[in-house]
Parts: structure tokens; sequence; C-alpha cells
């Protein structure tokens, strides 16, 4: 044993060790005490140079809530106005072209991700209210003129001065909008007695459909894929329309089985009998017993039609014979047609689904043990999700109507962990007092100055059915890793989808009027950083829009100094209960522009 200086060093006796040992261990506890100060802080923090993402366990008492440093973000560049960091075209060229996979969600990696503020479109102005913003749209709010040109003869949209007017036309709807939905209410009496509540559209256009059908009391999800030029999506939400960014391609769509009670498809362009009929099964697996399956344009009234669709007739008419062959082996049947709409209605008998069980028969019968409800990131499957035979009041049939279903204790509700008749009818009591305080504390809440509004953290979707009678909507969202509530939101004729708040939401920037948050932060804080799910609302809220961020006394204080450094204005006020533990902020984002526009 040598020291440093390599002299040689010899023990004389046994006392003579004992002194610098008792000093190595003295050292040594120090050195790990010290050691294990900075591993525990760290553990319990994570600081950045400008934001304190987490400092200490949330286990701490509310005595001793986090501490930030103030912080103040810098502005996008002005190209990133409309950034979809899932859904960037920018980064499309890194996926496959096979069934547009590129178009899917791919989320940039977290040493990618944007830490700045995006900003609106110069000239934009706060959105025209609801109902008159379901007709027109200021054109600096959404500046493409590209959709306006491409579709000017099919009345999608016209632009005159500085407006977007929207006259209701489509390619299968000539007559307009209304007159379409007329004739598919004939078809399908359901849509006028509450017994069809909630809808999806495939292939949305500029939302027109699910516009309509907010009037006939039908709520409807429009989906379309991110884009370079039309921004359908944007142009839906911009309305005051519910409507998402997705595609059906090799990935299931954010949504459990069993949810929609129809959905729809106008010349969408969906090779549906392509593929063995997968996207087709998607629908099925999203689709309630009994639900209905709306198809016009191709291959639905051929004999008259193909003419027009650049094809000849025995290819559409052999298109049509491949889509009515899938559609009976996966336990549909045709429910009325006429002129360009054909309605199929889904089996409610699960005795049809025997013949699944049959050798060779195709499509099979989903057993490969994947989740049904699944919708996160879940490869599409070639096979049938069947409903389960146990749920007798899951079909279209035996649900409460429309608005009854609202308030009463779905069958689903036993699914959940903890769930039962009483907790959902003490979540829906809960929420009623919630809101009520709410409107006390943002008195735009239940106004024509809010529209679009997100449940970022929902359960029951109770939030939402607080507000029913107010003119807006709410898009319930369930995160990917807490239980699955999201079937009773369903059953209850509300809408949402899945959602992991670690990456961003499917949507442009600037389409929610109001975010609502109930303890995202206490239940996602080990998992999500702060300061990106802040910047991520701050991305989809529309300039004056509000958050009502409900959580724990132990985030609030950060919550609002991160919030200040996105330039909103934020006050703290009690919880409805007057609690020490829980507060309740209450924001608003500003309006700014770019310094590049301006």
């Amino acid at each position: 044993m040598k020291l440093k200086d390599d002299k040689p060093f010899r023990p004389n006796d046994k006392s003579s060790r004992v002194v610098p040992m008792g000093i190595m261990f003295v050292v040594l506890c120090g050195f790990s005490f010290y050691l294990g100060g900075i591993f525990c802080s760290e553990k319990n923090s994570f600081v950045t140079e400008e934001v304190v993402k987490s400092v200490e366990s949330p286990k701490k008492t509310v005595s001793t809530p986090i501490q930030v440093k103030s912080v103040s973000f810098s502005q996008c560049s002005a190209d990133l106005q409309d950034y979809t960091p899932c859904t960037d075209p920018k980064r499309w060229n890194k996926y496959g072209r096979h069934r547009l996979t590129f178009m899917e969600r791919h989320c940039p990696p977290a040493f990618d991700r944007k830490e700045c503020l995006v900003p609106p479109p110069d000239g934009y102005k706060e959105p025209i209210r609801w109902p008159k913003s379901k007709n027109e749209c200021w054109y600096r709010n959404v500046p493409y003129d590209w959709i306006n040109k491409q579709k000017s003869n099919q009345h999608w949209l016209r632009k005159e001065g500085e407006k977007f007017y929207f006259p209701g036309g489509g390619t299968m709807f000539p007559n307009g909008v209304s007159a379409y939905v007329d004739l598919m209410q004939n078809l399908i009496p359901g849509m006028k007695d509450g017994t069809v509540r909630t809808a999806i559209d495939t292939g949305c256009g500029v939302a027109s459909w699910g516009g309509d059908l907010l009037d006939r009391g039908i709520l409807t999800i429009s989906l379309a894929p991110r884009d370079n030029h039309e921004a359908q999506v944007q142009f839906a939400l911009e309305r005051g329309i519910p409507a998402i960014l997705g595609i059906i391609s090799t990935q299931r769509l954010p949504f459990p089985s069993n949810s929609f009670d129809m959905a729809h498809c106008s010349r969408c362009l969906i090779p549906w009998a392509e593929f063995g009929g997968i996207y087709l099964l998607e629908v099925n697996r999203i689709l309630r017993p009994g639900g209905f399956w709306v198809l016009s344009g191709p291959p639905v009234n051929y004999e008259n039609r193909w003419r027009g669709w650049n094809t000849t007739v025995e290819d559409q008419k052999s298109d049509y014979d491949k889509l009515t062959e899938l559609l009976t082996s996966m336990c549909f049947k045709l429910y009325n047609k006429k002129d360009d709409i054909a309605v199929w209605q889904k089996s409610s008998d699960n005795n049809c689904y025997k013949k699944l069980d049959t050798p060779d028969n195709y499509p099979p019968k989903c057993d490969d043990g994947t989740e049904p409800d699944s919708g996160w990131y879940t490869p599409l499957r070639p096979c049938v999700v069947v409903p389960d035979p146990k749920k007798s009041k899951l079909s279209l049939k035996s649900i409460a109507k429309w608005p009854e279903r609202l308030h009463v204790a779905p069958e689903r509700v036993s699914d959940v962990r903890g769930g039962s008749d009483g907790a959902f009818k003490h979540d829906d009591s809960k929420w009623k007092s919630r809101v009520k305080h709410y409107k006390k504390l943002l008195p735009a809440l239940g106004t024509n100055k809010i529209r679009n509004v997100m449940d970022m953290n929902t359960v029951y979707g109770g939030f939402a059915a607080a507000l029913i009678e107010d003119p807006l909507w709410v898009m319930n969202v369930v995160s990917s890793y807490a239980p699955n509530t999201l079937p009773v939101v369903f059953d209850r004729g509300l809408v949402g989808t899945f959602q992991d708040w670690c990456e961003a939401f499917s949507t442009y920037p600037r389409t929610y009027d109001l975010l609502h948050v109930d303890g995202l932060f206490t239940t996602e804080s080990h998992r999500c950083e702060m300061k990106h799910v802040l910047l991520e609302m701050d991305r989809i809220l529309r300039p004056n829009g509000y958050a009502i961020i409900r959580e724990s006394s132990y985030f609030v204080d950060a919550i609002a100094t991160i919030a200040k450094g996105m330039k909103w204005g934020c006050h703290k006020e009690s919880t409805e209960y007057d609690i020490e533990t829980e507060k309740v902020l209450i924001c608003q984002k500003k309006l700014w522009y770019s310094k590049q526009s301006s």
C-alpha cells in the first residue's frame, strides 16, 4: 500500500492503524452523506437552467409547494404558425408511403422538441362567435387559398373580402348539406328521435356534415389527416365544429370499441375493400352494435355515376360487389339505400358472429389477445372485434336515447376499477357543483365567448355533462396511462379520445377556447415534464382563450410561474369546498403577434 508520493507505508503497531482507519471512516461517511444529498435532491427535482420541472416529491406537505424560477419563452419562427408536432409534413419523408403511414402520428424525439411559443398568423383576429362562426370565419385566421381554388366548384367554401364563407356544399351534396342530411334522416329514422347521438365522419372536408348534425342533436367527431394545403381540421375547429387530426392507416383510431352510433364517409376515397378490408374492420370496431355505416360516393349508385368517376361501369360494379361481400361477412346488413346514399347496419345479434369460428372464414374473429378498447399506438388487425355478449345494454336499441342517456350510469362503468352506479352518480353530482363554482370564477363560461372546450384529464365526462346546456362542445380526453373510462364517456352520448400528454395533441394551434385540467400534473408529473405540457396547452389554446387548472396546492404556484412566462395572466382561487390542499388557477392567454411579421 502506497501513499500519493509513492512512499511505502508501513504500520508500526496495531494502535497506529486505528487512527488512519478512523479518519478514513469519518471521511467516507461524510462523502457518502454529501453524495446522498446531491442524488436525493436530484431525484426529487427536475430543474433545467430555465424552468424547474418538478422539485420535490409530491408526497411533501402543502406547506412546502414546488418553487420554480421565473422564466420567459422565446417565440417560435413565423413558419411554425401551424405547427403540429406529431403530424409534421416536414418530417414525412422519414416514414413509409405504404398505406399512407407517413400521415400517422410520429412525434419528434425529446431532443427535437420545440420550447417556444407558436405565433398566430399575421393579422389574426379573435374568432367569430358561435353560431355565426358555423358559416363564416376570418381569412387571416386560416389563410389558405388552395382549398378555396380547388373546391370552388363544389361550394365547400368561398373567399369574400376578409372572410371565408361556408355555403354547405360538398362533392356528394350539390344541393347543400342540409338537403343531404334530410335525405339521410329519411333513410335512418333513428337520427330524429335521439337513438343516434354520436357520429364520426372520416375524410370530413371542412366538416359541413358534422356542423349540420349539431343542430339535430347529433355530436360528430370530424376526422381528416394533416396535409400541406387543405387544413380541413383547422377550418372545422375555426368554425366551432368538433374535429381531430387522424387517418385510418396502420394504427387504430384513438377511440374505444363500440363507441359511435354512426359512421359516415362521403366520397372520402378510402379503399374500403382493399388490404383485406382492414379499414372497414376498424370502423366495425369503433361502431356500436346496431350502429349505422353510411357511404355516399363510389361505388354507391355506380350505375348512374360511373361516367364522372373516370372509371368503367364494370370496375365499379366489381368494387360494389366486393364491398357488399365484405360487409356481409362482418355481420352488416344493407339497411336502406336511395340515390347516392347507402346505409348498412352492424348486427346486434351475437349469433351472427358464430360463423366467424368456421375454419378458413375471412375475416376471422379477433382472438390474438389484443384488448378491443386499446386505441393508442395499437396496430390494426385484419380480424373482426366481436362485441362482448355479456354486455346486454351495449347495442343502439338497448342504450337509453338522448338526452336520457347522459345521466344514466352505463353498463360499462362496472369495467372500470372502482367503478359502480354509485360512483358514477357521485361524479355526476360533484361536477354540477364544481361547474357552478367555475362560472362564478370565470363569467365567460356558458356564454358564446367559449365554444371549443377540452377536458384534458376526464374520468366519466362529468365536466362536459354539467355544461350540456351551454353553447359549447367538449373533447373529453382520457390518458392512455389512466384507467380506461372513455367507453363510459361515449355511452353517455359524449365524445372524446385517448392521449398521452407527454406528447402533442392531434390538432392545429389555436383551436380551443378553454382547456380544463383536473389533477393532470399530480397524476402525470412522474412521466411528463411540466413545462412541455404547459407549452402544448399554449399551442392549442386560442389567443384570449382560457384555462381552468384544478390542482393540488403543491403544484399551483409552479404552474402559475411557468404560465406567466408563456404570457398568460393567472389568478389563484379557492375551490368550491375552500380547502387548502387544492386550488383553482384561472388563466387567460394573451393575444400577441410575431416580431418577425411586424
